[in-house]
């Protein structure tokens, strides 16, 4: 396993700059990482900077609570930018309160708007059960989804391999398992490979391959 090639090399900072996007870019071609995760706002930058960089956008980021319209024009705007994976939130107080044809068509909308591409569907573990997060990945899997994903890292904690075992036991072997969120060391990132993630995403992704070699 090489561990460079699971990893979404990440930067969804506020403050972000394009200098930063670009430094973002360069470090992920050098460390052969797998894409770069960033706003959608960035997605053109990176596609017109190097053509060669898989580019991950994040959509409805962080809270997931926008209309679905919104969510599903973002995703639009983003594939038609260049990307080539979309990380969409969930709409968490509506799978919270039970509602799920809501969650379930909010997914099916951005699937559509992807079209081929891939699609992941961050539940934020940290906020929810682990009934909420069974459930989750069960709809995101009717609804089309290529991935569940734990965490947005911008909530109150992040990746946690036990819910890594259960978001894998949960969709199969078929279905791809994202760890995001408070992942800073190799130990870390292979904790997570070992309970079943097939991606991570990571801003710390440098420092966790120099760990590794």
């Amino acid at each position: 396993m090489r561990l460079n090639r699971l990893i979404d090399h990440t930067n969804l900072k506020p403050e972000a700059t394009s200098s930063d996007i670009k430094k973002l870019v360069d470090e992920a071609i050098e460390n052969d990482f797998y894409s770069v995760c960033v706003n959608s706002s960035f997605v053109k930058l990176i596609k017109d900077y190097n053509k060669d960089v898989k580019i991950t956008a994040v959509v409805g980021f962080p809270l997931g609570a926008m209309a679905t319209s919104a969510k599903a024009y973002e995703t639009k705007c983003a594939i038609e930018d260049g990307a080539n994976e979309i990380d969409m939130v969930i709409e968490i107080g509506r799978l919270k309160e039970k509602d799920y044809d809501y969650v379930i068509e909010d997914i099916k909308a951005v699937k559509e708007a992807c079209g081929n591409n891939i699609l992941k569907v961050i539940v934020e573990t940290c906020l929810l059960t682990e009934e909420e997060i069974i459930k989750a990945c069960d709809l995101a899997v009717k609804a089309g989804a290529d991935f569940v994903k734990t965490s947005t890292g911008f909530s109150t904690d992040g990746a946690k391999a036990k819910h890594i075992a259960t978001m894998r036991k949960t969709v199969g072997p078929n279905i791809g398992v994202k760890a995001s969120g408070g992942i800073h060391t190799a130990s870390e990132a292979l904790e997570m490979v070992e309970a079943g993630a097939s991606r991570i995403g990571a801003s710390k992704s440098i420092e966790i391959c120099a760990e590794v070699k």
